[in-house]
């Protein structure tokens, strides 16, 4: 089966579990905001498993010594959809840092608000940014990790970074360690792209970087640290 048919189907595949997760799932979304934070994992797993089987892309997941539950920040690299779906499957209850646009896509949306998202308004300025703190403030009260991506959107593989202050502003207010993730996904499963090619799509959780740090010093830590590793793994391709 070529590239252009194995991706076709995955997406109709995709689309199809998405809506009848979103209908399965509906008496947990209906019970209670616990109840409907758990649906994430099986709707990324078979997700996943659509993606290994259909398109043969799999994972190699490095650095597993550095993944901790509870109130914590992981900044990840952000390539591809693939990277949205990889924390709801490691971690529990993960809060992802996210444009509230998203709350308005019907079914899953509805969920995302439901999970308790941080969701902000980008174009809001200082308001967005404090009510962004306030709700990760929340989220950790709850011994939730917060997923962040420090870029704001996706990126090519090897693209120069753009890392926005969202995520110093995080690591300044709530004097928790921050975990830099770095990975590959974007070779494998492109930003805004209909095929997808098979390979390992690999994932490295580096060292947690300390509270504390000076804004500045801690951007230059924590830049230093996702690229150097991301761009390493560029270089790494397995079949």
């Amino acid at each position: 089966m070529t590239i252009f048919l194995r991706s076709l189907l995955f997406n109709l595949c995709f689309f199809a579990w998405s809506l009848l997760s979103a209908l399965l799932f509906a008496p947990l979304f209906i019970a209670s905001v616990g109840a409907a934070q758990r649906v994430g994992a099986p709707w990324a797993n078979v997700t996943l498993l659509l993606a290994r089987l259909i398109c043969g892309i799999r994972h190699d997941l490095r650095g597993r010594e550095h993944i901790v539950d509870g109130p914590i920040i992981y900044a990840s690299k952000h390539q591809s959809a693939w990277d949205t779906l990889i924390f709801l499957t490691l971690l529990q209850s993960p809060a992802y840092i996210l444009k509230r646009e998203l709350l308005h896509i019907p079914f899953w949306g509805w969920y995302l608000w439901r999970m308790k998202m941080i969701a902000i308004n980008r174009s809001a300025g200082a308001s967005g940014m404090k009510d962004m703190i306030r709700q990760s403030k929340a989220a950790l009260s709850d011994a939730r990790p917060i997923i962040i991506y420090p870029e704001g959107t996706r990126t090519a593989p090897g693209a120069p970074p753009h890392y926005h202050p969202g995520v110093a502003a995080l690591y300044s207010q709530l004097g928790v360690p921050v975990i830099p993730v770095a990975l590959n996904s974007g070779v494998y499963w492109g930003k805004n792209a209909f095929t997808k090619h098979s390979g390992t799509i690999i994932i490295e959780f580096l060292p947690p970087i300390p509270p504390g740090l000076s804004k500045t010093e801690f951007m230059a830590r924590l830049q230093d640290a996702i690229e150097t590793a991301s761009q390493r793994l560029l270089d790494v391709q397995i079949l």
